[in-house]
This record gives C-alpha cells, sequence and structure tokens, in this order.
C-alpha cells in the first residue's frame, strides 16, 4: 500500500527518456534547481546505451570495477559478522550454553528491542556524522563484543552432553552478546543499504545494487546453513571466532576502501 505513494526515481525516468515525468518528481520532492538536477542527470547518464550489468566491467581492462567490489564486500561483511545466526537461531544457541527454554526466549525479545532502539539511533546520526563513521564504530564494537563472548564461551563446562556457564560468565556472554547487536543494528544492519544506494554513479547503480543485493543473501544463506555444521564441529566458541575475525577485518576494510557518500548526489559519484 506504500509503494503506490513512492514516486518514481527521478534517474531512472530519465534514463528511460521520460524527462517530464522526472520535472514533476524532482518538483514534488523539493529540488531547490530543477533544471540544474535535471541536467546533471542527464550529463551523468550520457553514454551510447542503456544502463545494464556490462557496466559493471571497466571497458579497458575487461575486468569487474573495483566500486563493484567494494559494494559486494558491505554486502558480504554484513553477514559475516554472523549476525543471522544470533536471529535465526538465538533460542537454541543460548539453550546450548544453559539457559532455560523460556528464558531464551525471552533473551531474543530482548534482542529485537534494543535492535530497534539501536536502529532509531543511527537514523537520527547517519547524516549528521556519515555512514563511514557509524561503519567504523560498528565493526570495532562487533569485535569487542564478540571476542567478549568467545571468552565467555570458553569458560563453558560440558555436562549431561550440554554446555554449561557459570553465573558470571554467562552474564558477560549475555551483556556482550546485545551489545554486538546493538552495534550491528546501530552501523551494518541499515548503514549497508544506505551505502549501495548512493555509491553506485547512476549508470551503473541498478546493476551495482542488484549484484551486491545477490551477494549479501548469498552470504546470508551460506552463514545460516554453516553454523549448525560449525556447531557441531568446531563448537561454538570456535563459530563465534570466526565472526569476530571477520568484524575485524571489516574494520579494515571500511578503513581502506570504503568512501564517505553523505553530502554528495548520485551525479557526484565516481567509479
Amino acid at each position: 500500500m506504500g509503494l503506490l505513494f513512492i514516486p518514481e526515481s527521478p534517474r531512472f525516468l530519465v534514463a528511460s527518456g521520460r524527462d517530464s515525468h522526472a520535472v514533476s518528481v524532482l518538483d514534488r520532492l523539493g529540488s531547490e534547481d530543477t533544471s540544474q538536477t535535471l541536467a546533471s542527470i542527464r550529463q551523468s547518464l550520457r553514454a551510447e546505451h542503456k544502463p545494464g550489468l556490462k557496466d559493471l566491467i571497466a571497458n579497458d581492462s575487461g575486468k569487474i570495477k573495483s566500486i563493484v567490489w567494494v559494494g559486494i564486500g558491505l554486502a558480504v561483511f554484513q553477514q559475516l559478522v554472523g549476525i543471522n545466526v544470533v536471529f535465526y537461531y538465538g533460542a537454541v544457541l543460548w539453550q546450548s550454553v544453559g539457559f532455560a527454554e523460556s528464558d531464551a526466549l525471552l533473551i531474543n525479545i530482548v534482542s529485537g528491542a534494543v535492535s530497534i532502539a539501536a536502529v532509531v539511533g543511527t537514523i537520527l546520526l547517519v547524516d549528521k556524522i556519515g555512514r563511514k563513521p557509524l561503519l567504523m564504530i560498528g565493526s570495532i564494537g562487533m569485535s569487542i563484543s564478540l571476542l567478549l563472548v568467545v571468552f565467555a564461551f570458553l569458560s563453558a563446562d560440558l555436562v549431561n552432553g550440554q554446555l554449561s556457564l557459570g553465573p558470571a560468565m554467562g552474564k558477560l556472554a549475555l551483556i556482550a552478546a546485545n551489545l554486538y547487536v546493538v552495534f550491528f543494528n546501530f552501523s551494518w544492519g541499515p548503514v549497508m543499504w544506505v551505502m549501495l544506494g548512493e555509491m553506485f554513479p547512476n549508470q551503473m547503480r541498478g546493476s551495482g545494487l542488484a549484484v551486491s543485493g545477490l551477494a549479501q543473501w548469498l552470504a546470508n544463506f551460506g552463514i545460516t546453513m554453516t553454523f549448525p555444521i560449525m556447531l557441531a564441529t568446531i563448537g561454538l566458541a570456535a563459530a563465534y571466532g570466526f565472526y569476530a575475525f571477520c568484524a575485524i577485518v571489516s574494520v579494515l576494510f571500511v578503513f581502506k576502501f570504503v568512501r564517505e557518500t553523505r553530502g554528495r548526489t548520485l551525479e557526484q559519484m565516481a567509479e
């Protein structure tokens, strides 16, 4: 129902040769200088072909453009830090370290509530401090909190075939896991999608976002399917150790490869 009230993208309308509709949408969205914005869009889309997957390939080398790899990297790292393990296997996870079923379900509800609160914080800050700083904060916070979870799980004892945490380590695991959820939903959860929507130049925006989205769901599938295998083979602490390692690598990835998009129009994005 909501989609009925959402206008088509002016960039898509210009690419489709529907300039008059693009002007109407720009006016509706409150563009300060419609003619200048329309001219900028035309300039950025000026090419001998319509946008397509071939725009992801550099003409001079025949290789995938570096900005596409950055988009894929953002999409994949969002899943490699293991967030959906917490969401999909939350109750099973907490039961495996000694919490009762009712407690495990309550912990999942609490995690959902703090997730909502963290996203609200992101909405308030994403245009004030920028996308890249939020990703850096999230990556560092997730790295530390996941390492604390690993430390807690390493102390677990095997009781009647199940892992059991002592009171102190149980609290540490619970607090660290919820901090991890907060850091994720304050940063990578929403900001990754914001970045993907803003980072690609007009000519390759649709294709770049589509390929990155595909990579995100493939990574989601891989993480979801491998967690039970990792839990049964290398154990819970080692599985979370892998997610912690990926979070640490994501810090380096953001620092070196991700460029800030705040305050820049799509026409100003370079490949």
